[in-house]
């Protein structure tokens, strides 16, 4: 996929999902339109998403 990082075991690309959630559509919309995404790795996805914003707002500078 060009380098994209895509999800374990697909070809669908993780910037797919943040496309979808900053547009405004649900992560169930999502899961319906890549049923070969599952819940889990999406949600693990945005977890670590998630723990690298906090980083960054944590770390000094």
């Amino acid at each position: 996929m060009s380098g994209a990082v895509v999800f374990a075991g697909t070809r669908v690309p993780v910037q797919t999902l943040l496309d979808y959630l900053e547009e405004g559509d649900t992560l169930d919309h999502f899961l319906e339109d890549f049923p070969t995404v599952s819940r889990e790795h999406a949600v693990a996805v945005l977890e670590l998403a998630k723990q690298s914003v906090f980083a960054q707002a944590d770390s000094p500078g």
